[in-house]
């Protein structure tokens, strides 16, 4: 005697096929959240990995960047912006979320110096030029628009080849500045000491009237023994001589602090090699190039990096980054 099956009733069916939709719904869920777990760890794992291997503190000085109220803040000596370009300045600009760029050694005229010219890198410019052609210059690249720029010190003899620039923003002020370099002659290094002489009272008014200064820029002047690669030389070249040095040391202990030595009071790293005697590859160098602040700073500076491996000139890019 066969047995009759009753069908199943319709909503058994209905319920079943809901359970199990969810179900491959929620499978597919988790597995996207899965996949995009793992995708960012290898990136990160990645990330970590290339920026442990570089040198000079990149990945703490990525991390930093990342913290809303750091400020970083570059100084380069380029020893002629178009050639740099041509090396790929823009390029680096591009890929560093840099706030604040102060190029020494333009070698651009008034001509040449366009405020357009790194907006498609996000920059707004500001510039002062020499009056002769292919000589020194400087120009401020800034993410946030300058509230006022100043150009020049006040004194032609200086001011005509182009030497000071100030740009003033909400919470700080910037002056990049190119002291002059003695190497040629002495009459060049007498120069550069009337210029140290002379610039005091300029530097001085400016801490006076600005509450967060900071001064960036190639100053041509080794300042401790640390600074430069071989201390015991005897030749006395400009830029190591002992009036020079002992300006130097005056400001940094009546006007200015050297922010580089707030994070790394005892290291030996070098802003400058020469061309010769493969110099930068031997690490033979100087540290000319610095960012002195106003004590009221001291406790802002977060990091500082000589990125020695970015090869623009004969000077590498100085990095300050501060909590402002």
């Amino acid at each position: 005697m066969s047995r009759i099956t009753k069908p199943l009733p319709a909503f058994l069916f209905i319920s079943v096929s809901k359970t199990f939709f969810v179900t491959i719904l929620i499978n597919i869920f988790y597995f996207i959240i899965y996949f995009i777990l793992i995708f960012n760890y290898l990136s990160l794992y990645n990330n970590v990995k290339s920026l442990c291997l570089s040198n000079q503190g990149n990945f703490v000085a990525t991390l930093s960047r990342n913290y809303k109220k750091m400020k970083s803040i570059v100084s380069l000596n380029a020893n002629g912006l178009r050639a740099a370009v041509n090396k790929g300045f823009n390029d680096w600009i591009s890929k560093n979320p840099f706030d604040i760029i102060g190029i020494q050694e333009t070698k651009m005229d008034a001509s040449m110096a366009d405020p357009n010219l790194f907006l498609s890198q996000g920059y707004h410019a500001a510039w002062t030029c020499a009056e002769k052609k292919g000589y020194s210059g400087l120009l401020i690249l800034s993410k946030e628009k300058p509230k006022k720029i100043e150009e020049g010190c006040g004194l032609q003899k200086y001011d005509q080849e182009g030497r000071i620039l100030c740009a003033d923003f909400e919470q700080f002020s910037v002056i990049n500045a190119y002291f002059p370099s003695g190497t040629s002659g002495d009459e060049r290094h007498e120069f550069k000491m009337q210029f140290l002489k002379d610039l005091l009272p300029y530097f001085k008014q400016k801490i006076n009237q600005k509450k967060n200064l900071i001064v960036i820029g190639d100053y041509n002047i080794v300042h401790l023994d640390l600074d430069i690669h071989n201390p015991t030389r005897k030749d006395n070249p400009s830029g190591f001589r002992p009036e020079e040095r002992k300006w130097l040391d005056d400001w940094f202990t009546d006007l200015f602090i050297d922010a580089y030595r707030v994070v790394k009071p005892n290291d030996r790293e070098f802003s400058w090699w020469s061309y010769r005697a493969a110099s930068w590859e031997k690490n033979k160098g100087w540290r000319i190039d610095y960012q002195s602040i106003t004590p009221n700073l001291k406790d802002k500076v977060i990091n500082y990096i000589h990125h020695r491996d970015i090869r623009f000139s004969d000077h590498c890019p100085i990095e300050g980054q501060y909590d402002l």
